[in-house]
C-alpha cells in the first residue's frame, strides 16, 4: 500500500507549523528592531537634554563667577583723608577758602583738592560722608560766573532760598543727578557751593560749620 496519501496531511501540517514559526520569528525580530530604534531615540533625547543641562550649568557657573568677582558691597568702608593741612595751605594763597570747624559729629572727609594755578581761577574741594553714609561736598572758587556752577553741578533748577548762619543761600535741584541738591552763595567775587544727596538740612548743617 502506498503511503503518499497518508503523508500529505502530515506534510501540510508541518509546513503550516513552519510558517507559524517563521511568522513568530519575523514578529519577534520586528519587535526587537522597534525596541532598538526606540532605545536609540530615547538615548539621543537623553543625550540632548543632558547636553543642554550641562551647557546651562556651565553658563550659570560663569555668571556666578562673574558676580563673585565683580560684586562690591553697597556701602564700602569710607577711607578718611586728612584735610586740615591742605586747608591751611589753601588759606595762605586764598584767604576766602572755608572748611568745617569743627566737622559735624560722625562725618568723615574722604576727598580734598586745592588747585591754585598761576592764572585764575582758584578752586577748593572738600568731600565728606555723613553719619548716615550720604555725601556732602564743598566746592569753592574765585570764579563768580555761571560757568563754575555749570562745571560743578550741571543743569540746575532754582528751589527758593535758605538762610544759613545769617546769609541767604540759593537752593538748587540738580537735574542731571538723582536726589541731589545744592546750596549756593556768591559773595565778594567768591562762589561757595555745598552739594550732595543728604538733603537740604544736612547741607545747611555743613554750611553752618564752614569758617
Amino acid at each position: 500500500m502506498s503511503s503518499t496519501g497518508q503523508d500529505a496531511p502530515g506534510d501540510a501540517e508541518a509546513q503550516e507549523k513552519a510558517q507559524e514559526k517563521a511568522q513568530e520569528r519575523a514578529q519577534i525580530q520586528a519587535e526587537a528592531n522597534e525596541y532598538r530604534q526606540a532605545y536609540r531615540r530615547d538615548k539621543a533625547k537623553s543625550q540632548t537634554v543632558g547636553n543642554m543641562v550641562f551647557a546651562m550649568a556651565i553658563c550659570l557657573a560663569v555668571v556666578a563667577f562673574l558676580i563673585v568677582v565683580t560684586w562690591r558691597p553697597k556701602h564700602e568702608e569710607v577711607k578718611p583723608v586728612e584735610y586740615t593741612a591742605q586747608l591751611e595751605d589753601a588759606r595762605k594763597v586764598a584767604p576766602w577758602v572755608r572748611g568745617p570747624e569743627p566737622m559735624p559729629a560722625g562725618w568723615t572727609a574722604n576727598s580734598v583738592e586745592f588747585l591754585a594755578p598761576q592764572q585764575e581761577p582758584i578752586t577748593w574741594h572738600l568731600g565728606t560722608v555723613t553719619d548716615k553714609k550720604l555725601y556732602v561736598g564743598l566746592e569753592q572758587s574765585n570764579m563768580a560766573t555761571g560757568k563754575f556752577l555749570a562745571d560743578r553741578l550741571g543743569r540746575t533748577a532754582d528751589d527758593g532760598t535758605a538762610t544759613v548762619a545769617g546769609a541767604t543761600w540759593q537752593r538748587k535741584v540738580l537735574l542731571d543727578r538723582k536726589n541731589e541738591n545744592a546750596l549756593v552763595l556768591v559773595t565778594s567775587g567768591v562762589t561757595t557751593i555745598v552739594t550732595g544727596n543728604a538733603g537740604y538740612p544736612a547741607l545747611a548743617t555743613f554750611a553752618t560749620a564752614l569758617h
